[in-house]
Protein backbone atom coordinates (compact mmCIF):
# COMPACT_ATOMS: atom_id res chain seq x y z
CA UNK A 1 0.00 0.00 0.00
CA UNK A 2 1.34 3.56 -0.89
CA UNK A 3 2.38 6.06 1.41
CA UNK A 4 -0.76 8.47 -0.51
CA UNK A 5 -3.60 6.17 -0.03
CA UNK A 6 -2.13 5.70 3.43
CA UNK A 7 -2.13 10.03 4.37
CA UNK A 8 -5.57 9.83 2.47
CA UNK A 9 -7.24 7.56 5.00
CA UNK A 10 -5.50 9.25 7.97
CA UNK A 11 -6.55 13.22 6.88
CA UNK A 12 -10.32 11.53 6.04
CA UNK A 13 -11.02 9.10 8.79
CA UNK A 14 -9.19 9.56 11.95
CA UNK A 15 -7.53 13.51 11.81
CA UNK A 16 -11.28 14.61 12.43
CA UNK A 17 -11.56 11.69 14.78
CA UNK A 18 -8.61 13.30 16.92
CA UNK A 19 -6.83 10.27 16.32
CA UNK A 20 -3.47 9.28 14.74
CA UNK A 21 -2.67 6.57 12.02
CA UNK A 22 0.28 4.48 12.55
CA UNK A 23 -0.36 1.56 10.10
CA UNK A 24 -2.79 0.60 7.91
CA UNK A 25 -2.63 -2.86 5.54
CA UNK A 26 -4.62 -3.90 2.79
CA UNK A 27 -6.19 -7.20 3.04
CA UNK A 28 -8.56 -9.79 1.80
CA UNK A 29 -10.21 -12.79 3.17
CA UNK A 30 -8.48 -15.73 3.13
CA UNK A 31 -11.71 -17.57 3.64
CA UNK A 32 -15.27 -16.12 1.43
CA UNK A 33 -18.19 -15.89 3.79
CA UNK A 34 -21.21 -17.22 2.36
CA UNK A 35 -24.23 -15.47 2.11
CA UNK A 36 -26.56 -17.00 0.32
CA UNK A 37 -29.67 -14.88 0.27
CA UNK A 38 -27.47 -12.58 -2.08
CA UNK A 39 -27.84 -13.45 -5.86
CA UNK A 40 -24.99 -15.14 -7.56
CA UNK A 41 -24.69 -12.41 -10.27
CA UNK A 42 -23.65 -9.54 -6.87
CA UNK A 43 -20.37 -9.26 -6.43
CA UNK A 44 -18.99 -7.42 -3.32
CA UNK A 45 -16.15 -5.14 -4.96
CA UNK A 46 -14.49 -2.82 -2.61
CA UNK A 47 -10.53 -2.67 -1.06
CA UNK A 48 -10.46 -3.57 3.18
CA UNK A 49 -7.89 -1.86 4.88
CA UNK A 50 -6.82 -2.71 8.62
CA UNK A 51 -5.76 0.47 10.55
CA UNK A 52 -4.10 0.90 13.60
CA UNK A 53 -4.36 4.00 15.49
CA UNK A 54 -4.19 5.92 18.95
CA UNK A 55 -6.24 8.75 20.17
CA UNK A 56 -4.49 12.09 20.85
CA UNK A 57 -6.38 12.35 24.59
CA UNK A 58 -4.97 11.54 27.94
CA UNK A 59 -5.12 8.36 28.20
CA UNK A 60 -4.24 7.22 25.19
CA UNK A 61 -6.76 4.42 23.67
CA UNK A 62 -5.26 2.30 21.06
CA UNK A 63 -8.06 1.06 18.43
CA UNK A 64 -7.73 -1.46 15.69
CA UNK A 65 -10.24 -0.49 12.30
CA UNK A 66 -11.68 -2.11 9.42
CA UNK A 67 -11.43 0.53 6.67
CA UNK A 68 -13.77 -0.15 3.19
CA UNK A 69 -13.45 2.15 -0.18
CA UNK A 70 -15.88 0.89 -2.56
CA UNK A 71 -15.15 0.55 -6.44
CA UNK A 72 -15.41 3.94 -8.23
CA UNK A 73 -15.71 5.95 -5.08
CA UNK A 74 -12.28 8.09 -4.10
CA UNK A 75 -13.87 7.67 -0.27
CA UNK A 76 -13.06 5.55 2.60
CA UNK A 77 -15.98 4.05 4.81
CA UNK A 78 -15.30 3.52 8.49
CA UNK A 79 -16.90 -0.24 9.39
CA UNK A 80 -16.09 -1.60 12.78
CA UNK A 81 -13.67 -0.88 15.54
CA UNK A 82 -12.54 -2.34 18.25
CA UNK A 83 -9.91 -1.71 21.26
CA UNK A 84 -6.74 -3.23 22.23
CA UNK A 85 -8.22 -4.72 25.24
CA UNK A 86 -10.96 -6.43 22.83
CA UNK A 87 -8.24 -7.54 20.74
CA UNK A 88 -7.07 -10.96 22.46
CA UNK A 89 -4.75 -12.70 19.71
CA UNK A 90 -2.67 -12.10 16.67
CA UNK A 91 -1.71 -15.26 14.71
CA UNK A 92 1.40 -14.64 12.07
CA UNK A 93 0.50 -18.11 10.86
CA UNK A 94 3.95 -18.64 10.00
CA UNK A 95 6.99 -18.35 12.56
CA UNK A 96 9.71 -19.56 10.10
CA UNK A 97 9.44 -17.48 6.89
CA UNK A 98 7.66 -14.14 5.77
CA UNK A 99 4.20 -15.32 4.73
CA UNK A 100 1.22 -12.70 3.44
CA UNK A 101 -1.48 -14.60 5.59
CA UNK A 102 -2.58 -13.67 9.22
CA UNK A 103 -5.62 -14.23 12.26
CA UNK A 104 -7.11 -11.32 14.31
CA UNK A 105 -8.66 -12.71 16.67
CA UNK A 106 -11.27 -10.26 18.77
CA UNK A 107 -14.16 -11.10 21.87
CA UNK A 108 -16.66 -11.53 19.44
CA UNK A 109 -15.13 -12.39 16.13
CA UNK A 110 -11.90 -13.86 14.37
CA UNK A 111 -10.99 -12.67 10.90
CA UNK A 112 -8.55 -14.40 8.69
CA UNK A 113 -6.98 -12.11 6.17
CA UNK A 114 -4.63 -12.10 3.23
CA UNK A 115 -2.10 -9.11 3.40
CA UNK A 116 -1.25 -7.86 -0.38
CA UNK A 117 2.06 -8.91 0.13
CA UNK A 118 4.67 -10.20 3.19
CA UNK A 119 6.72 -7.09 3.56
CA UNK A 120 3.20 -5.27 4.31
CA UNK A 121 1.60 -7.62 6.40
CA UNK A 122 5.77 -7.52 8.28
CA UNK A 123 5.69 -4.00 8.91
CA UNK A 124 1.80 -3.76 10.34
CA UNK A 125 2.58 -6.96 12.91
CA UNK A 126 5.81 -4.39 13.82
CA UNK A 127 3.86 -1.64 14.52
CA UNK A 128 1.13 -3.21 16.12
CA UNK A 129 2.91 -5.28 18.76
CA UNK A 130 5.01 -1.89 19.43
CA UNK A 131 2.24 0.29 19.62
CA UNK A 132 0.59 -2.69 22.01
CA UNK A 133 3.61 -2.93 24.19
CA UNK A 134 3.96 0.79 24.98
CA UNK A 135 0.14 0.29 25.67
CA UNK A 136 0.36 -1.89 28.15
CA UNK A 137 3.62 -0.10 29.67
CA UNK A 138 1.85 3.15 30.36
CA UNK A 139 -1.09 1.20 31.82
CA UNK A 140 0.84 -0.80 34.10
CA UNK A 141 2.37 2.58 35.25
CA UNK A 142 -1.33 3.91 36.13
CA UNK A 143 -2.12 0.83 38.35
CA UNK A 144 1.03 1.51 39.77
CA UNK A 145 0.06 4.67 41.13
CA UNK A 146 -3.39 3.57 41.48
CA UNK A 147 -1.76 1.15 44.23
CA UNK A 148 0.35 3.74 45.68
CA UNK A 149 -2.73 5.96 46.64
CA UNK A 150 -4.98 2.69 47.83
CA UNK A 151 -1.91 1.98 50.40
CA UNK A 152 -1.77 5.35 51.27
CA UNK A 153 -5.78 5.93 51.67
CA UNK A 154 -5.50 2.66 53.68
CA UNK A 155 -2.87 3.87 56.14
CA UNK A 156 -5.18 6.76 56.87
CA UNK A 157 -7.95 4.88 57.69
CA UNK A 158 -6.07 2.57 60.13
CA UNK A 159 -4.44 5.62 61.86
CA UNK A 160 -7.94 7.23 62.49
CA UNK A 161 -9.68 7.26 65.93
CA UNK A 162 -11.44 4.62 67.26
CA UNK A 163 -14.66 6.14 67.48
CA UNK A 164 -17.32 4.62 64.78
CA UNK A 165 -15.22 1.62 64.09
CA UNK A 166 -18.24 -0.54 64.00
CA UNK A 167 -19.58 1.64 61.00
CA UNK A 168 -16.11 1.54 59.28
CA UNK A 169 -15.33 -2.46 59.67
CA UNK A 170 -18.11 -3.12 56.92
CA UNK A 171 -17.41 -0.35 55.03
CA UNK A 172 -13.39 -0.37 54.49
CA UNK A 173 -13.06 -3.99 53.33
CA UNK A 174 -15.88 -3.07 50.51
CA UNK A 175 -13.56 0.27 49.40
CA UNK A 176 -10.68 -2.26 49.08
CA UNK A 177 -12.29 -4.80 47.49
CA UNK A 178 -13.26 -2.44 45.00
CA UNK A 179 -9.73 -0.91 44.36
CA UNK A 180 -8.27 -4.11 43.80
CA UNK A 181 -11.15 -5.20 41.50
CA UNK A 182 -9.62 -2.00 39.29
CA UNK A 183 -6.14 -2.55 39.88
CA UNK A 184 -6.28 -5.92 38.53
CA UNK A 185 -3.67 -6.22 35.50
CA UNK A 186 -5.44 -6.17 32.24
CA UNK A 187 -5.03 -9.53 29.70
CA UNK A 188 -2.42 -8.51 27.13
CA UNK A 189 -2.96 -9.42 23.52
CA UNK A 190 -1.25 -11.96 22.93
CA UNK A 191 0.95 -12.52 19.41
CA UNK A 192 1.74 -16.14 18.26
CA UNK A 193 3.39 -17.71 15.17
CA UNK A 194 5.16 -14.49 14.67
CA UNK A 195 8.55 -14.34 13.76
CA UNK A 196 11.29 -13.02 17.07
CA UNK A 197 12.17 -10.58 14.34
CA UNK A 198 8.52 -8.96 14.17
CA UNK A 199 8.29 -9.00 17.92
CA UNK A 200 10.93 -10.00 20.85
CA UNK A 201 14.03 -8.84 18.77
CA UNK A 202 12.10 -6.24 16.99
CA UNK A 203 14.88 -3.67 15.61
CA UNK A 204 14.65 -0.56 13.30
CA UNK A 205 16.45 -1.63 10.71
CA UNK A 206 14.25 -4.74 10.23
CA UNK A 207 11.62 -2.06 9.58
CA UNK A 208 13.42 -0.35 7.07
CA UNK A 209 14.25 -3.51 5.35
CA UNK A 210 10.73 -4.52 5.17
CA UNK A 211 9.28 -0.70 4.03
CA UNK A 212 11.91 -1.32 0.53
CA UNK A 213 11.03 -4.59 0.07
CA UNK A 214 7.30 -3.20 -0.18
CA UNK A 215 8.54 -0.25 -2.06
CA UNK A 216 10.15 -2.60 -4.77
CA UNK A 217 7.41 -4.80 -5.01
CA UNK A 218 4.90 -2.11 -5.85
CA UNK A 219 7.04 -1.06 -8.19
CA UNK A 220 7.34 -4.82 -9.87
CA UNK A 221 3.62 -5.16 -9.63
CA UNK A 222 2.97 -1.49 -11.34
CA UNK A 223 5.70 -2.75 -13.83
CA UNK A 224 3.91 -5.93 -14.76
CA UNK A 225 0.47 -4.06 -14.81
CA UNK A 226 2.53 -1.78 -17.80
CA UNK A 227 3.72 -4.97 -19.39
CA UNK A 228 0.23 -6.23 -19.68
CA UNK A 229 -1.54 -3.30 -20.72
CA UNK A 230 -1.78 -2.71 -24.57
CA UNK A 231 1.14 -1.18 -26.84
CA UNK A 232 0.70 1.38 -28.68
CA UNK A 233 3.36 1.17 -31.72
CA UNK A 234 5.31 4.60 -31.84
CA UNK A 235 8.95 4.99 -32.92
CA UNK A 236 10.58 4.85 -28.95
CA UNK A 237 8.72 1.79 -28.51
CA UNK A 238 11.88 -0.19 -28.90
CA UNK A 239 13.91 2.33 -26.49
CA UNK A 240 10.68 2.39 -24.00
CA UNK A 241 10.83 -1.54 -23.58
CA UNK A 242 14.87 -1.54 -22.82
CA UNK A 243 14.57 1.21 -20.29
CA UNK A 244 11.76 -1.49 -18.84
CA UNK A 245 14.19 -4.38 -18.81
CA UNK A 246 16.87 -2.28 -17.01
CA UNK A 247 14.60 -1.24 -14.24
CA UNK A 248 13.44 -4.63 -13.74
CA UNK A 249 16.92 -5.68 -13.25
CA UNK A 250 17.92 -3.07 -11.01
CA UNK A 251 14.50 -3.81 -9.25
CA UNK A 252 16.25 -7.73 -9.52
CA UNK A 253 19.04 -6.73 -7.90
CA UNK A 254 18.26 -4.39 -5.23
CA UNK A 255 15.62 -7.48 -4.31
CA UNK A 256 18.11 -10.08 -3.70
CA UNK A 257 20.98 -7.15 -2.27
CA UNK A 258 18.41 -6.77 0.53
CA UNK A 259 17.00 -10.27 1.01
CA UNK A 260 21.13 -11.25 1.53
CA UNK A 261 21.19 -8.49 3.91
CA UNK A 262 18.39 -9.61 6.11
CA UNK A 263 19.39 -13.13 6.37
CA UNK A 264 22.92 -11.72 7.46
CA UNK A 265 20.92 -9.26 9.96
CA UNK A 266 19.16 -12.74 10.96
CA UNK A 267 22.20 -14.70 11.80
CA UNK A 268 23.88 -11.93 13.57
CA UNK A 269 20.67 -11.65 16.29
CA UNK A 270 20.95 -15.46 16.74
CA UNK A 271 24.42 -15.14 17.21
CA UNK A 272 23.81 -12.00 19.53
CA UNK A 273 21.31 -15.01 21.44
CA UNK A 274 23.51 -17.23 21.82
CA UNK A 275 26.10 -15.51 23.04
CA UNK A 276 23.46 -13.90 25.47
CA UNK A 277 23.18 -17.42 27.06
CA UNK A 278 26.71 -18.61 27.48
CA UNK A 279 27.50 -15.22 29.06
CA UNK A 280 24.31 -15.93 31.60
CA UNK A 281 25.72 -19.81 31.94
CA UNK A 282 29.16 -18.41 32.92
CA UNK A 283 27.28 -15.69 35.30
CA UNK A 284 25.88 -18.52 36.95
CA UNK A 285 28.38 -20.35 37.45
CA UNK A 286 30.63 -17.81 39.05
CA UNK A 287 27.99 -17.04 41.42
CA UNK A 288 27.70 -20.86 42.61
CA UNK A 289 31.75 -20.74 42.61
CA UNK A 290 31.81 -17.66 44.81
CA UNK A 291 28.63 -19.04 46.85
CA UNK A 292 30.84 -22.10 47.60
CA UNK A 293 34.05 -20.43 48.76
CA UNK A 294 31.86 -18.26 51.13
CA UNK A 295 31.23 -21.21 52.63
Amino acid sequence: MTMNIESEINKELFVPQNERLLVALEVQRRQKKRRSFLPTSSREDYTTFICVSVTNTTPQQLLITKVKQFAGSPLFTRRSQWTVEQLKQVNGINPNKDTPELDLVFDNTVDQWVASSSPEKCIFIQVLYRACQTHWEGKAGSLVNLGKLAKASQQKTTNQPEAGAGSRELTVPRSLQARRKSMAPPRQTEFINCQSKLTRDASSMNLVIYRCKAFLGRVKKLMVARQKGPLRPDKGQTGSRGAQRTVGNVVQRMTVALGERGGRLTRAEDRTVRLMHKAQQIADTAHKLALKSTK
